[in-house]
């Protein structure tokens, strides 16, 4: 099955994304899940995944699944601002609050039975990334990393976080960090089916990394998503 594992939604304030617009581009390029990882928020994967497959808005309603769909891969995720950079959560039930320390943060995420992996730790122009000192101190606690994100300007900063990763025998993701529908799909892994959180680890750890870089141009949509959200 192929997952992007690193997807933005409309609520995140700097993504544009609908609930049916993931779907419909999912279905289109043939991804067979996602992950969701708003900013500080599980609200958008929480209404992807407890209503029908295909919704027509951005607000958690019922609406039935076309005939013929088949079933479709919702990982519950958020990506949580700490005080040293930014932190993944998979398989979540409750949000969590941005803000913590990186231990508090991956600690509310153990109490859920959640797995915890750190985005992009080593893109050297992005500022929310943790950076090689901090994740070093939380390393051996980690149970995957983001070895490719194309949001990422340089492609040695994904390799430099692969070769942590095989290094610390760590699980690799990978992920499209979509804002947009036009980046949906541009990373994902091609892995066995897994039932949950279980035996994610272990499927994911026989997955293969499919990955397209960003165009540059990209980040100009996000910050006018977020100034048109600080404006209201």
């Amino acid at each position: 099955m192929k997952v992007d594992m690193h997807v933005h939604t409309c609520y995140s304030e700097d993504a544009t994304l609908s609930l049916e617009t993931i779907m419909e581009t999912c279905r289109r390029r043939g991804l067979d899940g996602v992950a969701i990882t708003d900013h500080n928020t599980i609200a958008g994967a929480l209404a992807l995944k407890e209503i029908a497959p295909w919704p027509t808005t951005c607000q958690p309603a019922p609406v039935l699944a076309r005939p013929g769909d088949k079933p479709f891969l919702v990982i519950v995720g958020e990506e949580i601002d700490t005080t040293k950079g930014e932190i993944l959560g998979f398989f979540l039930k409750e949000e969590i609050p941005g803000g913590l320390t990186p231990k508090e943060a991956m600690a509310r995420i153990r109490e859920q039975r959640g797995l915890v992996g750190v985005p992009h730790p080593l893109d050297r122009l992005r500022r929310s990334a943790m950076g090689r000192i901090a994740l070093l101190d939380i390393l051996d606690e980690l149970d995957f990393l983001e070895g490719f994100n194309s949001r990422v300007t340089f492609p040695s900063d994904n390799r430099k976080a692969q070769t942590l990763a095989q290094a610390q025998g760590l699980p690799i993701t990978a992920g499209s960090d979509a804002h947009t529908a036009y980046e949906i799909g541009r990373a994902y892994v091609e892995m066995p089916p897994f039932n949950g959180q279980e035996d994610f680890l272990e499927s994911l750890a026989q997955g293969k990394i499919v990955g397209h870089l960003t165009p540059l141009w990209i980040h100009i949509v996000t910050t006018w998503a977020r100034l048109r959200a600080k404006l209201g």
